[in-house]
């Protein structure tokens, strides 16, 4: 199953000057809980926006036209969305648990390419609309996408914005 991961604002917004909008604990503990023990595809930009490079327990795939294979330590490269996806259709052996779920986690080309390939949509919907942003995530067709379920959260002393997480599949 292909699933995107995206905390995304009412705006589309995903993003400022390659980093994050928002920093949401629960989203990272959500987005943790879901993607290990599987392989997640991102772009390079993405890669070069984590704190400590290779994120543990998955299977790291980067998507980028230009590097070597071997480019980002803790990785695969391929050239395309297409190549990458195509490798992680070999699944991925995590403590003897074989999983063939890939999360595509970022950025805005990799979203607008994966959408139409995507059989799942894994939203922390953040209620706010940020002043700055210069990254987002494709329009998302409600007659394409369907909501399969939704747990809202309030604002707390942890997180300053109120959020849902929201699932959507393939119609």
């Amino acid at each position: 199953m292909i699933s995107i991961i995206v905390a995304i604002a009412e705006n589309r917004a995903i993003g400022l000057k390659n980093e994050l909008i928002y920093w949401l604990p629960n989203d990272m503990k959500r987005f943790r809980k879901l993607t290990t023990g599987n392989t997640i595809v991102m772009g390079r930009k993405t890669f070069e926006s984590l704190p400590k490079g290779a994120l543990p327990n998955r299977r790291n795939i980067v998507v980028s036209r230009s590097a070597a294979k071997d480019a980002f330590a803790g990785t695969e490269c391929y050239g395309s969305l297409e190549e990458a996806l195509q490798a992680a259709r070999s699944g991925y052996d995590y403590e003897g648990n074989h999983s063939e779920d890939v999360y595509i986690i970022g950025g805005a080309s990799i979203y607008e390419q994966a959408i139409g390939l995507a059989d799942r949509l894994c939203l922390t919907c953040v209620h706010d609309t940020p002043t700055e942003a210069d990254t987002f995530f494709p329009e998302i067709d409600q007659t394409v996408w369907k909501e399969t379920e939704r747990e809202d959260h309030e604002k707390d002393e942890k997180h300053e914005q109120s959020y849902s997480f929201v699932d959507m599949i393939r119609r």
